[in-house]
């Protein structure tokens, strides 16, 4: 008998044992997915595909005619902003309706080649820009703890999908803490890789700059092995590094393991006292392990916020200009003439949020405001990014709390202000191009659960995931 929230070595062991097939393990799923048609995760299940795929994989090793692949028995489900060739793709707007995707993501290759199972396509804000996962077309996500709260966001279906066991990994998309935002309110783990570790082909821009696709997840060794298979240069994406990240069990050279953390985030107006008190505890409790943890301190903290929206605005004007009713997508109907027809298809089309986003990029990159916003911003990204490099060449790791707060009310009334304020932890890491993680830190006196975030060097995954996986097992550190 499986656990409740099996890894994928249970699996494949349970599978290599007969105990197990991939075609009951789906099934499993796809009654999970029914009994949680509520929490609105899904916007697509693909059902009878993943039956029959995982048919054949059964076959496959009934006959033994091949060795299975490394995520053979792994379940995936991929947010709505990912593309599978033959399978429709919408980014969570009215705009893409009816789009059927041309090719697969080289993300989703790598894992299909691996014997991975798809089982459905998941919710998420419109064009993956929110934190709240109300902005989608479909309706919001419903976080399966207390379906009166958000799941976060932008990758709250993904969150969510995991979250209520109806797959045991999904593919999100960080621009600014996107999956692991949600993964914290979802009280599970959220990666995102160093920008320039996956290909972001097939992956529908956001904010090329910032864009990432993560991982969301119970268990650190499934999300490492999905990395490990996804990450690697990619001839359709020149933004790779172009060097395979060795994924290779890091050792710390034998001396204590140095974490800093700012102090103007534990001052923060906006931080929940109970996640204040969990965070300095769990300082404590890494001091009295062997770390040593040293507060600095980041007078560039409250410029974050805006640096961020400047920038990314200003990028998804630029990507979102492709989006006009000519070449596909939503067109309005009975327009007259071309400029009605730009006009009325990208009014209908788009939701408040992504309009707004719009409006604000091409205001920031506009002749006469370009020096004062856009131009500053990308300095204060410099800035930040210099910063940050001169820590982690001192550190092993920076921790942050993930979030202020824990997952709000759906439908709270949060003007766009409040909500942009909520990322001012999540946002470093995108900023910069590091890797990060979150993981489960602790609970509010309401139940709901909060994360604490990890940041390491760019191009540093080995490091992070060992940080990870000490906090996790708590472990005591040299």
């Amino acid at each position: 008998m499986l656990a409740e929230h099996p890894s994928l070595e249970e699996i494949q062991q349970a599978l290599k044992n007969t105990d197990l097939t991939c075609e009951t393990l789906v099934k499993t799923y796809l009654q999970k997915i029914e009994e949680h048609r509520s929490l609105n995760a899904y916007v697509e299940v693909f059902a009878e595909e993943s039956l029959i795929r995982a048919k054949t994989l059964d076959q496959d090793h009934q006959a033994r005619g091949r060795k299975m692949g490394k995520l053979w028995g792994a379940v995936f489900s991929i947010k709505d902003v990912i593309s599978y060739e033959g399978h429709l793709l919408s980014a969570g707007s009215k705009m893409l309706q009816g789009y059927l995707a041309l090719y697969s993501a080289t993300a989703v290759e790598r894992l299909l080649a691996e014997d991975a199972i798809i089982i459905g396509r998941v919710n998420c804000d419109e064009f993956a820009m929110g934190s709240d996962n109300e902005t989608s077309y479909y309706g919001p996500v419903k976080n399966a703890i207390d379906s009166n709260r958000i799941p976060g966001g932008s990758s709250g279906g993904s969150a969510v999908s995991v979250q209520a066991n109806t797959c045991l990994m999904s593919l999100g998309s960080d621009t600014g803490g996107s999956v692991r935002q949600p993964a914290s309110f979802c009280n599970l783990i959220g990666f995102k890789p160093s920008y320039g570790r996956i290909s972001r082909h097939g992956l529908i821009a956001y904010a090329s700059s910032f864009d990432q696709i993560g991982i969301i997840g119970r268990h650190l060794d499934d999300i490492k092995l999905a990395y490990s298979i996804m990450q690697g240069p990619d001839e359709y994406d020149g933004t790779l590094l172009q060097k395979a990240s060795s994924n290779r069990s890091l050792d710390l050279p034998e001396k204590p393991i140095k974490l800093a953390y700012f102090g103007e985030a534990l001052s923060h107006e906006g931080l929940q006292p109970e996640i204040k008190a969990s965070f300095e505890k769990q300082v404590a409790a890494l001091k009295s392990n062997g770390y040593q943890i040293d507060e600095l301190s980041f007078n560039l903290l409250e410029y974050m916020i805006p640096c961020y929206y400047v920038l990314t605005s200003a990028e998804a004007s630029s990507n979102l200009s492709r989006y006009d009713g000519i070449r596909y997508g939503y067109r309005a109907k009975d327009a007259k003439g071309l400029d009605d027809m730009y006009t009325r298809s990208r009014t209908e089309g788009f939701g408040a949020e992504v309009k707004r986003r719009i409006l604000l990029g091409t205001f920031v990159l506009s002749v006469g405001y370009y020096d004062a916003y856009f131009a500053k911003a990308q300095k204060i990204r410099r800035l930040i990014k210099h910063q940050f490099d001169t820590w982690v060449s001192k550190y092993d790791g920076i921790i942050l709390p993930m979030t202020p707060t824990t997952a709000w009310p759906l439908g709270s009334g949060k003007s766009p202000v409040e909500i942009y304020l909520a990322d001012i932890y999540s946002v470093l890491a995108n900023l910069v191009g590091a890797p990060a993680m979150s993981i489960p830190l602790g609970r509010d006196d309401h139940g709901l659960p909060f994360g604490l975030q990890i940041l390491t060097a760019n191009y540093s995954e080995d490091a992070l995931f060992f940080l990870t996986e000490n906090m996790l097992n708590r472990e005591p550190g040299r």
